[in-house]
């Protein structure tokens, strides 16, 4: 079983989506997502969202995800972080903070 220590250890922050579009060389359908991180940088992501969300409702928003994992490349696109949502039978909801929050804060 997971422990606290576990839990610790993980990089989880809020990012904000400063781009996307559709990664057209994954198997499956998703979005291409470059994510600003704050004193971080932009990160990318491959997230497959697509039943739930367009490209065009990705921008501005505000996503959790989680940091620190060795780059995946994923149909030739360069993944740093993971989106993280919650599994539905419509699709992945994403999971965001109730209020705007700095980019790069750490969800504790």
């Amino acid at each position: 079983r997971p422990t606290f220590a576990d839990w610790e250890a993980l990089d989880v922050r809020i990012g904000t989506v400063t781009r996307a579009e559709p990664n057209a060389g994954s198997r499956d359908p998703a979005l291409a997502l470059w994510i600003d991180l704050g004193d971080e940088g932009i990160v990318q992501s491959s997230a497959k969202i697509t039943d739930l969300y367009a490209a065009s409702d990705m921008v501005g928003r505000q996503v959790v995800v989680a940091c620190g994992f060795a780059p995946l490349r994923v149909g030739g696109f360069r993944s740093d972080v993971l989106v993280i949502g919650a599994l539905t039978a419509s699709g992945v909801v994403l999971l965001a903070p109730d209020s705007p929050v700095d980019a790069g804060s750490v969800v504790a």
